[in-house]
């Protein structure tokens, strides 16, 4: 698979540059609006998510801690309801400039907790940078959709993060047999994502468990676009530069199993 994209501190100057966007998308919004790609949600909730998330992940650095955290103010939506809706640009900044800054002061290899599959991803404090730096740029995404603002993500970042996903896409969950669900695995499949010069994966279905690299082979379906827009895709975002061929029932199949811990 080679050597990750993006570096643990781009990973941290992106938890602070995707936030401080974020913010300036929702200036003068009405947080009332209801978020399309986060059903139930309107945007004041969305933004106390992401900083309530922040948060969480910093008091995990900082703490060092080895078990998890008691994340209910992540997803309670009252939690931080509290804050005048004016102020919760400065709350969001100053969330991720204190993740960043404990992340820095710990490096990026001390043990910590993760929700993870320990068997795949690093229990550490370099998860936690990847992970915070791609759930601020989707957010930053859906903010981006309400208020009309424009979407840009550096292509290396946004390659870096489809990457994230496809390691993701391997964890039990997203592949184990379930009563009444079509099995995902089976022999010769495979499926391609080709982002042109940012990227191009593979993804094989025909083993034990899936399997990812870069590069392109013969797939049984194929994904195409612009890096950008392939991630929103993988994330259930409307992606309209993105086209696909094939097999579409396995790319569905393989789509609906991978985003179950979206709707964890």
């Amino acid at each position: 698979m080679g050597e990750a994209l993006s570096t643990f501190d781009d990973h941290c100057e992106a938890i602070v540059a995707q936030t401080r966007l974020l913010a300036d998308h929702a200036e003068g919004a009405d947080l009332t609006v209801p978020v399309p790609t986060c059903p139930g949600w309107h945007l004041g909730r969305l933004l106390r998510h992401v900083g309530g998330d922040h948060r969480w992940a910093e008091e995990i650095v900082r703490t060092r801690a080895t078990r998890p955290i008691d994340d209910d103010r992540v997803n309670d939506p009252t939690a931080y309801a509290h804050l005048d809706d004016r102020a919760l640009g400065d709350w969001l900044v100053e969330g991720a400039d204190k993740l960043a800054a404990s992340l820095r002061a710990a490096g990026p290899d001390v043990r910590v907790w993760t929700p993870a599959d320990e068997e795949l991803v690093e229990q550490s404090t370099g998860f936690w940078a990847r992970r915070m730096a791609y759930e601020t740029l989707l957010h930053r995404a859906d903010t981006a959709l309400v208020t009309g603002a424009e979407f840009v993500v550096d292509e290396r970042l946004a390659a870096d993060a489809v990457e994230e996903w496809l390691l993701f896409s391997t964890v039990p969950e997203a592949y184990s047999p379930l009563p009444g669900v079509p099995e995902l695995l089976g022999p010769g499949r495979a499926l391609h994502f080709d982002a042109g010069t940012a990227g191009e994966w593979l993804l094989e279905l025909g083993g034990e468990r899936p399997r990812w690299q870069r590069g392109g082979s013969k797939a049984t379906a194929s994904v195409r676009g612009p890096v950008t827009d392939l991630l929103l895709f993988l994330y259930g975002r409307p992606a309209p530069g993105v086209g696909t061929s094939g097999d579409s029932p396995l790319l569905d199949l393989w789509l609906e199993r991978t985003r179950f811990w979206l709707e964890a």
